[in-house]
């Protein structure tokens, strides 16, 4: 059978770099699809905007865009802009996929578009869009707490919808990917493993607290005026869980983010932090990830007799 992915996307791996602000950049979505995924360069920034035409100056591979739809949806003159970009592929977030797909559509752009639940998906679908990543509870960022995570939401939106679905959450290797087909994906989306690449501009501190982080190295944080976000348990993260009155968050993200500051914000990270051991070149975690699948299947056919 065709994979669905790799033929909707033009990669050769159906391997995608998460949409993450602020650090989905050039220089990591080059390297991304340069080793056969497919990079993503967000659009809330200004410099994340120039860097959809600046990529193309590094690679001459499909790269997508992200268009979180709550951030865009009194100005569709974005549309316009991934057009002039000669952007092919759009994943959409964070919103009413309906509010953009025709016109992503009318303007040859494929749409994918990201959910969290059985309902956000058969919305989706009818819609239009042409395939779903569906994400579950335990990945990093913004997330409901009444969540399903990736074992459980994957194969239900899997028996139920019929587009074909990139699957995260809980991604960083081949074997997690390897689950994931198993479960009714097509291909895969990671962020917290592409956080802990070389060519992801984060500062060190940031990638060395995921190297370090552990099975409850994250957490779910439900603050007064912030949506709900699964963060690394460490610098400020941790000063809140431990209610520190003195504990306020107002931001300072990109202190934390390039400026190494644990204290500045929180990180947005997923749970699979802690089966991430080394920092590995985007390229290599693309490729191991995917082409080293049909031997894990076929080691695990091995335990069953």
């Amino acid at each position: 059978m065709t994979n669905r992915i790799r033929a909707l996307l033009g990669v050769e791996y159906p391997v995608v770099q998460a949409p993450m602000t602020y650090i989905a950049r050039a220089e990591l979505a080059a390297a991304v699809s340069e080793g056969g995924g497919l990079g993503m360069i967000e659009t809330l920034t200004e410099e994340g905007r120039a860097d959809l035409r600046r990529v193309k100056e590094l690679t001459d591979k499909p790269v997508a865009a992200n268009l979180m739809i709550q951030g865009w949806k009194r100005d569709p003159s974005i549309v316009d802009e991934l057009a002039a970009a000669g952007v092919e592929h759009v994943f959409t977030s964070a919103g009413d996929p309906a509010l953009f797909t025709a016109r992503l559509h009318d303007a040859g752009m494929t749409v994918v578009h990201v959910v969290g639940s059985l309902k956000g998906a058969r919305k989706a679908a009818d819609a239009g869009v042409d395939a779903l990543v569906v994400e579950g509870v335990e990945g990093g960022g913004f997330k409901s707490l009444l969540g399903a995570s990736t074992m459980v939401l994957l194969p239900l939106v899997a028996e139920r919808v019929e587009l074909p679905i990139i699957a995260a959450g809980g991604i960083c290797d081949s074997r997690s990917a390897a689950a994931a087909v198993v479960l009714g994906a097509e291909g895969v989306q990671m962020g917290t493993r592409m956080l802990a690449s070389h060519e992801a501009a984060v500062h060190a501190n940031f990638k060395d607290a995921i190297v370090a982080a552990n099975d409850d190295g994250t957490v779910m944080l439900d603050l007064p005026g912030n949506p709900t976000m699964r963060v690394l348990r460490t610098g400020l993260a941790a000063r809140i869980v431990e209610a520190d009155p003195g504990v306020r968050l107002l931001g300072g993200i990109t202190d934390l983010y390039f400026g190494g500051d644990m204290e500045a914000s929180v990180a947005n990270t997923g749970q699979v932090s802690s089966r991430i051991c080394e920092l590995l070149p985007a390229a290599q975690i693309v490729k191991r990830t995917w082409s080293e699948i049909e031997n894990l299947l076929s080691d695990s056919r091995s335990r069953l007799r």
